[in-house]
């Protein structure tokens, strides 16, 4: 067995070793993430998540500061031209049913947001399906407007619309589910009980229902992302009386979230992934980086959510892909989500021309590539005010470990090797982004 944990915006990587050969044609299996900050797994060196993953070495990456940017960096490609997020224009999904601007007294002009991902995009559903893939998507498209309901898959532009054979927006155990029909209220599960899963289950039923061809499965989870709650009264408490005097409740819930999914993550591979007839490379990649205010640690490094510092553009990435994968491999090469797209492609001998080039293919590197990849420049743009809500009451400062929402204007950044440039777009002289 392989396991690799990788940096998506200056992202380390680890893994474990497998005596597996590896398949023909192997299947993929994407795990994703949202709102996953960089030091919130034990083995990134948080001292109070019970995170699992047996892991052994790192690498670096890069990723963006919000959600949806890197979901459609990953699914989609434009024909001919491989555009990058940014230039192909979708920076955000509007929460609503028709286009708009993001309100507020502010000296810069924000983009319109954009509402739907264009079906002329290549996705990587349809990137693999030449190459004989059957795909399969569940939980958080977050690539159209809102349909009938929060996060609703949209019939003409949801991921049935754009390649995936089939899939379920179900919400799983996320507090979407339950929070407005039940309330905050514990439910009633026995230490070592966790909360029911539909979506896991739907993902694994999918894995089977395709174990005689190549498929492509994405699991895009609704976890970490807020609400925060957990029904297990027993986790948590226990993780209350782990963390230090003074931390919140939400904190106290953020922990059992952790424990909670990955528990089901384990399962999942347990109960598929292990099985003789589905040798595939696991793929865990929580690409998203932001943090949720009050409960995220991403110290030393400065910064979370809705700000291009390391703290909220880096996150972590595992690769499991037995027969392939050394164990104890090492790299410090820096990555992003756009490379992800040609890696899928060249795993599945996709067509050439379908597989996207803004990225770069991971494959050499995962079979144990010694060469350092040629520096390129690496660059993300964030041109909002956030939170869209409160901005005024929000500290001015970008903080370390501070565990609130800080102001963030319009700004990019640039990396290229070892340099890194912020800029603001606003001329406040003696202040920073």
């Amino acid at each position: 067995m392989i396991t690799v944990l990788l940096w998506l915006p200056c992202c380390w990587l680890l893994w474990r070793a497998a005596d597996t050969p590896a398949p023909s044609d192997p299947n993929i299996v994407f795990i994703l993430a949202d709102d996953l900050g960089w030091r919130d797994l034990a083995c990134y060196g948080s001292p109070w998540h019970e995170t699992p993953i047996s892991t052994a070495s790192r690498v670096k990456g890069c990723a963006s500061p919000m959600r949806m940017p890197p979901r459609q960096s990953v699914r989609r490609r434009a024909p001919r031209s491989s555009r990058v997020k940014r230039r192909r224009g979708l920076v955000r999904v509007r929460h609503k049913d028709k286009p708009g601007r993001q309100s507020g007294d502010h000296a810069l002009l924000s983009p319109a947001f954009t509402l739907n991902l264009p079906l002329e995009e290549t996705t990587l559903a349809e990137m693999l399906k030449p190459a004989g893939y059957r795909a399969g998507f569940f939980g958080k498209w977050h690539l159209n407007q809102h349909h009938e309901y929060y996060l609703g898959w949209s019939p003409t532009h949801g991921p049935l619309a754009q390649g995936f054979a089939e899939g379920d927006a179900e919400f799983g155990s996320h507090p979407y589910e339950y929070l407005k029909r039940d309330g905050t209220g514990f439910g009633v599960f026995a230490s070592g009980e966790f909360p029911p899963d539909a979506l896991a289950d739907k993902a694994i039923a999918f894995l089977h229902a395709n174990r005689e061809r190549p498929f492509y499965l994405h699991l895009s989870q609704y976890y970490v992302h807020d609400p925060i709650h957990t029904r297990a009264r027993w986790l948590f408490e226990k993780y209350r009386r782990k963390l230090p005097p003074g931390a919140g409740d939400d904190r106290a819930a953020y922990g059992p979230w952790w424990k909670h999914w990955i528990a089901w993550s384990a399962g999942f591979c347990a109960r598929s992934m292990n099985s003789a007839s589905l040798k595939i490379p696991w793929w865990f990649s929580p690409l998203i980086t932001a943090a949720i205010p009050i409960t995220r640690q991403n110290g030393p490094l400065r910064g979370s959510k809705w700000n291009l510092y390391e703290g909220g553009i880096r996150v972590p990435f595992i690769v499991r892909w037995p027969g392939v994968v050394k164990a104890g491999s090492t790299s410090a090469e820096p990555v992003t989500e756009c490379d992800l797209f040609p890696t899928f492609g060249e795993i599945a001998a996709a067509p050439a021309d379908t597989i996207a080039r803004d990225g770069r293919s991971l494959v050499p590197w995962l079979h144990g590539e010694k060469t350092p990849m040629e520096a390129r420049p690496l660059v993300w743009h964030f041109p909002y005010y956030h939170p869209e809500k409160g901005f005024a009451k929000a500290p001015a400062a970008i903080g370390v470990n501070d565990f609130t929402t800080s102001q963030t204007r319009p700004h990019s950044a640039i990396r290229l090797g070892r340099h890194k440039l912020i800029h603001s777009y606003e001329r406040r002289p003696g202040r920073t982004v």
